[in-house]
């Protein structure tokens, strides 16, 4: 056997602790009139709005941003089909980015119970520098594996050198179609528990960056 064409699979995962917790919290108001709602919910949003300047400036909280006020009315029905008076409701959307799930954690105990305050989810993630680098070394490290499963099987085959012919994302060297883009990035929702006691903690699980390859070789 002169010659012969290989073609693996290599993969490759990387679990790192989150560095970011970007939250969602959202500030509503209802009623009969219009111009109550509005202000009553503007009035509520202000504490949040303070709470989490404050926190800005001792760069707790890294980014953050408040959507404009939203307002809408529903006209309910009562128990006889008829439409009854409208209700208007009204709500503003914050979201912020702290730096540790610990500062988190008191802030939502702090806010969790103001008036109209709702909790929103939890988006755990890395900075864009970390993010990179992981990305990259999890990419070269299944390009590794890749070259190593190409060389057992050379060597199973009593063949000694292994050229690379083509090295792609995960297939597109078996159909030439466009697959989603690797390494990949998967984080569950950050847990939530409360307990006994008024105070909220969020614990975040690990991420998980992962890349998958296919490579062609020629080994003789």
């Amino acid at each position: 056997m002169s010659e012969v064409t290989i073609t693996v699979r290599g993969e490759h995962e990387a679990r790192i602790a989150p560095e970011r917790a970007t939250i969602r919290v959202t500030v509503r108001s209802e009623g009969p009139e219009r111009g109550s709602v509005v202000d009553d919910v503007m009035r509520l949003s202000e504490p949040v709005r303070e709470s989490i300047t404050e926190r800005a400036e001792t760069a707790v909280v890294v980014d953050w941003s408040s959507k404009r006020l939203s307002v809408r009315a529903e006209r309910p029905w009562n128990n006889e089909g008829k439409r009854l008076v409208p209700v208007y409701y009204a709500s503003i959307d914050f979201t912020a980015t702290f730096t540790e799930a610990s500062e988190l954690s008191i802030w939502v105990s702090d806010i969790s119970a103001w008036d109209g305050v709702e909790v929103g989810w939890v988006d755990w993630h890395l900075t864009p520098t970390t993010r990179d680098r992981v990305e990259r070394e999890v990419a070269a490290t299944a390009v590794g594996v890749a070259v190593t499963r190409a060389e057992a099987y050379a060597g199973a085959l009593g063949l000694s050198t292994v050229t690379p012919l083509e090295i792609a994302d995960v297939g597109l060297i078996s159909s030439g179609q466009p697959s989603p883009g690797v390494p990949l990035m998967k984080a569950r929702a950050g847990a939530f528990a409360a307990d006994s006691a008024p105070a909220m903690e969020y614990e975040p699980e690990e991420l998980t960056v992962a890349a998958t390859v296919e490579a062609r070789f020629v080994a003789r």
